[in-house]
């Protein structure tokens, strides 16, 4: 048996179960269930801006991953870097004569 995934949410459709729909260019769509199929062809939406999907959860961990990133530079650059003397360097007592 052939494992098959729904085109827009990615997951695993039952052997037996879901739709098979062909499009008139000859590509074929799979999905398990109505709610994906009206949201993939009636209401047109992308499956990586929608919250539920595979996609959306890649793409909602990616962007996490760069803000992550984005906040480490910048409080990286806002630190202002010591001079020698803060830094620990210490100078020779005066000598007596």
């Amino acid at each position: 048996m052939e494992t098959r995934y729904c085109s827009f949410c990615g997951s695993k459709i039952e052997y037996g179960t879901g739709k098979m729909f062909i499009r008139r260019d000859g590509s074929v769509l799979y999905f398990d269930n109505s709610k994906c199929e009206k949201n993939f062809l009636k209401l047109h939406r992308e499956p990586r801006r929608v919250r539920w999907t595979e996609e959306g959860r890649e793409e909602k961990a990616q962007r996490i991953k760069y803000s992550k990133e984005a906040e480490q530079k910048t409080v990286a650059a806002n630190v202002p870097e010591k001079k020698e003397e803060e830094k620990g360097a210490v100078e020779a007592p005066p000598k007596e004569t």
